[in-house]
């Protein structure tokens, strides 16, 4: 019994990185199109997805779920920080320059 039990947190942990990890895309789409001008807090997230990554999952099925969701975490990253360079270099291209 302790085990499944241990096994509905970590389920359930995985499930809560998953929906954070669509959160922050919807995040970081709102800060491309200039929606939202605060960058998401990716650091902090990887940090703590990073961190759970390391537990020992014994459960196959947890653990193919766990790597699914990191593979998703990793696209979804290459994604955002594209949008970032886009919207700088947008930036830049928009701001006036002033020579004196």
């Amino acid at each position: 019994m302790l085990i499944s039990n241990a096994n509905i947190e970590i389920r359930n942990q995985i499930s809560a990185f998953e929906k954070r990890i669509d959160d922050m895309h919807l995040e970081f789409y709102k800060y491309y199109n200039g929606e939202e001008h605060r960058l998401p807090n990716l650091e902090g997230f990887e940090r703590e997805l990073l961190l759970f990554s390391r537990k020992k999952i014994i459960d196959i099925e947890l653990s193919k779920n766990l790597d699914r969701v990191l593979y998703k975490f990793q696209n979804r990253k290459k994604i955002w920080l594209s949008w970032v360079e886009e919207t700088r270099h947008k930036a830049k291209k928009e701001s006036p320059h002033h020579h004196i």
